[in-house]
């Protein structure tokens, strides 16, 4: 479950980028929120508590 989580996370983290036309006056929020949360599931696997 926990690896799956950090998969998914990883891929959003990645779709979220501000490289395509559409989402660059996004700037880097989409992102940078996607990367707290991949953080925050790493810290918690390395825990063990997922």
């Amino acid at each position: 479950m926990g690896i799956l989580l950090l998969v998914v996370l990883v891929v959003l983290l990645v779709a979220t980028l501000p490289t395509w036309r559409h989402s660059r006056s996004w700037g880097f929020v989409p992102s940078s929120t996607l990367g707290v949360a991949l953080v925050v599931v790493v810290v918690l696997l390395v825990l063990g508590i997922i």
